[in-house]
């Protein structure tokens, strides 16, 4: 696997897919700057060898070009997230681009214009593609959340550099942390997945469940194993449908000698809404009108034994109704299992959209060991797919 740290950039062009795919105000201010810091290693490494980067992203799901989704709009904070001032050009092909590039000194940064203002990148278009490799000697992926997709920038253009392409230094991390917790794991390894539906998690449960010894289940999901179980889960989510599939990966996890850890108790609610009134109960005795919408103190000290017996843990989606302080306390109490855990040895990996969020969210950014920058390509690297934007590097 070719990394940055196998290449001397001095005198040259690296062409860096990034992911500048940040969130922004209704004054186009960056709100959150993580997937911005998140490149700075691979570009100050290039800057530092002595070369120049010229940086490509895309923004938002413009259809043709449409200011709002302008990365102009996002110069000023990699300025100052970089400390080095950053130039832009408002295309990211053709004469304009190829001139910016040509003008680039050793020691500069140059953003190009947001890439999706081309359908031609999301088509994954060769002619494109080509057009973009004229704009850097080296060609570097560093954009983990878009791998997943098999776009011009991220799966195609490596094709142009035979031997002059290689991940960056999240990319690597993330290919680094996944492999270590999917091959390379110091067991017991334990797979904490939330969230609200079975059917969404069910190709990462058939794919981890010959390498983990312990599942944790929890989220919304939790009462489609309940009621398969003969539970009375009262007016909670469930998935009628999939009631037969939880049976299933029961069976299987028991085949497999895989523990399955269901809460035992669940906080709930007569009503969707951070103002309802709240008891806990047994998870397979909630009423009729009631929902369970967190889990309950018996659950957390029963998660808390696994987690801290655990030396490698997934968190992939919350406990519970994380975003209402309510139904808070699963989520967070997990986090702080989690923390203890990794502060004691043990390898956390925290990915998917929701985890992140509640990581973010209480604090836990810098208790685990690695939270992922990818909620598509971590859920596709986890079901076991081969994804497109890492498999053009390895070529």
């Amino acid at each position: 696997m070719k990394t940055i740290a196998d290449f001397n950039f001095e005198n040259k062009k690296a062409l860096i897919r990034v992911d500048f795919n940040v969130p922004l105000n209704d004054s186009f201010e960056v709100t959150d700057t993580t997937r911005i810091e998140a490149a700075k290693n691979t570009i100050i490494k290039v800057l530092e060898d002595g070369g120049s980067c010229v940086l490509v992203s895309h923004l938002g799901r413009p259809k043709g070009v449409e200011e709002k989704f302008s990365l102009q709009h996002i110069v000023s904070s990699v300025t100052n997230v970089l400390g080095v001032q950053v130039k832009f050009v408002d295309d990211c092909i053709g004469e304009t681009a190829e001139e910016a590039v040509a003008n680039l000194t050793n020691g500069e940064v140059l953003l190009l214009e947001n890439l999706r203002f081309y359908s031609e990148e999301t088509a994954g278009d060769v002619a494109f593609a080509e057009k973009l490799s004229k704009l850097g000697d080296i060609y570097i992926n560093d954009a983990f959340g878009t791998a997943h997709r098999a776009h011009a920038s991220t799966a195609v253009v490596a094709q142009f550099f035979t031997d002059n392409k290689c991940f960056g230094s999240l990319l690597s991390k993330e290919i680094q942390s996944i492999d270590k917790v999917l091959n390379n794991s110091e067991k017991p390894v334990t797979a904490v997945l939330g969230g609200a539906k079975v059917s969404s998690k069910i190709t990462i449960i058939e794919n981890i469940i010959d390498k983990v010894d312990n599942i944790i289940v929890g989220g919304g999901m939790t009462f489609t194993f309940i009621k398969a179980m003969g539970g009375s889960i009262g007016n909670s989510l469930v998935e009628d449908d999939k009631l037969e599939l939880a049976l299933h990966i029961i069976q299987l996890a028991k085949g497999k000698g895989v523990q399955i850890y269901l809460p035992v108790d669940a906080v709930i609610a007569d009503a969707f809404s951070n103002d309802a009134t709240t008891k806990v109960v047994n998870t397979n005795e909630i009423p009729a009108g009631w929902m369970g919408l967190d889990v309950g103190p018996k659950t957390i000290e029963l998660f808390d034994g696994v987690i801290n017996n655990s030396k490698t843990i997934l968190w992939n989606g919350p406990l519970g109704v994380f975003e209402m302080e309510n139904f808070s306390k699963g989520t967070i109490e997990l986090g702080n299992s989690i923390a203890k855990a990794t502060e004691n040895g043990a390898f956390s990996l925290v990915g998917g959209g929701d985890s992140v969020a509640a990581v973010k969210q209480f604090g836990f950014g810098n208790k685990v060991s690695y939270v992922s920058t990818g909620g598509g390509a971590m859920l596709e690297s986890l079901e076991g797919k081969t994804l497109p934007g890492i498999e053009a590097i390895l070529k």
